[in-house]
């Protein structure tokens, strides 16, 4: 069976995690990092940028929100890659997953339910990760796009002198971030090799 196009998305982003992690530690399946607990400590932050308290006027911060999530879903990859090295099968369960969205009655309850199984199960649960997408009007395109952007750039970073310092945050009057904003928009995402694209073209952007 010819795999779709969501599950071809979802194995790219199973690499490039897995790319990530053996950035910061080659061995990083061996060593015990608690991925569950990054989930649930996101879940509280996300819940302060969409705003909880009663008491005073909160304006729920969209974007920073969206970005708890993808940072979320890095974590909640980590956590299925520490369970299987098959990222056809992880990727195929996830895609099933995500058309089994659970929510509760509203964002903040859902969000709530996300962090309670993580600590319940000290695992990642795709389906109340995806009522929260659901809720905030993020499609799975966008998280691809958006996790994927971040990915790369965090790799480019690195490959062009984060560390030492000698890498330059802003060229011709703009921050990275926003190049990759420009980039990732005139892309086309469903390429099977975006991320690669999306590389070639900051690298192509980068002052030399």
């Amino acid at each position: 069976m010819t795999a779709s196009t969501k599950q071809k998305q979802l194995v790219t982003m199973l690499e490039l995690q897995d790319g990530m992690n053996k950035k910061v530690h080659q061995d990083w399946l061996n060593q015990g990092f608690e991925w569950y607990r990054a989930i649930w400590i996101e879940c509280g932050e996300m819940l302060d940028h969409y705003g909880w308290k009663w008491w005073k006027h909160q304006q729920p911060e969209m974007e920073q929100v969206k970005l708890e999530l993808v940072d979320i879903f890095h974590f909640g990859l980590s956590c299925r890659l520490s369970d299987s090295d098959d990222l056809n099968k992880i990727a195929e369960t996830l895609e099933y997953e995500f058309s089994d969205v659970r929510t509760n009655n509203e964002f903040r309850t859902t969000l709530e339910d996300l962090a309670l199984n993580t600590l319940q199960t000290k695992s990642f649960n795709a389906q109340i990760f995806a009522g929260c997408m659901q809720q905030i009007d993020m499609s799975f395109d966008e998280l691809f796009t958006s996790y994927v952007g971040k990915n790369v750039l965090n790799f480019f970073r690195q490959d062009h002198g984060y560390k030492d310092g000698s890498y330059i945050k802003e060229w011709n009057g703009k921050e990275d971030n926003e190049h990759l904003v420009e980039v990732v928009a005139k892309l086309d995402s469903s390429a099977s090799d975006f991320a690669k694209q999306v590389y070639n073209e900051l690298e192509e952007r980068y002052p030399q």
